[in-house]
């Protein structure tokens, strides 16, 4: 019985399954971003975040203990190079799985798994706002004035777009008869 087993076993022997994730995540370090399935992805997740988390302190020691899971040097100068200067400012949370669908032969659930520093695509559509300041409800003061100037300077360019809008549509009739 699985009683207290958390993990998912992924139907390999122990020894398949570490050398199938450490090949899994030096290929992820590597490309920053691979392709596979859903059951993989949240495994690999579970074994490549606390590596990263033990990154940020670039000591021997963590460079030891990364190439123990690792076992590929490129991938140690990647994660503690490159992958390290996108992700030292966040606590966590590192890498993204995104559903792809259904496999064709087994019909098994595909997905990609990316560390989220590096997808330029969804960094571009997150660009960061501009910081919102608190303002009271009250409308006193020179918060409201200014609110007021740029409420009445919308009217009057909505204004004379409706009056452009009525010349052009008056013009074009005259045009067709």
């Amino acid at each position: 019985m699985r009683h207290g087993k958390k993990f998912n076993h992924l139907g390999r022997k122990a020894s398949h399954r570490k050398a199938m994730l450490s090949n899994m995540a030096a290929s992820l370090i590597l490309h920053k971003r691979i392709s596979t399935t859903l059951a993989k992805a949240k495994e690999l997740k579970k074994y490549v975040e606390p590596l990263v988390t033990r990154a940020k302190e670039d000591t021997t020691h963590n460079r030891r203990v990364a190439f123990s899971y690792l076992q590929n040097k490129e991938a140690i100068k990647a994660l503690f190079g490159e992958v390290i200067e996108k992700v030292a400012s966040r606590p966590g949370g590192y890498t993204r799985i995104i559903k792809t669908g259904f496999r064709l032969g087994d019909n098994a659930e595909m997905c990609i798994i990316e560390l989220v520093d590096f997808n330029e695509l969804m960094l571009k559509e997150a660009k960061p706002e501009a910081k919102k300041t608190r303002r009271s409800r009250r409308g006193t003061g020179k918060a409201a004035e200014a609110t007021g100037a740029t409420e009445a300077k919308a009217e009057d360019a909505s204004a004379s777009e409706d009056k452009a809008a009525d010349s052009d549509a008056g013009s074009e009739s005259e045009k067709s008869e």
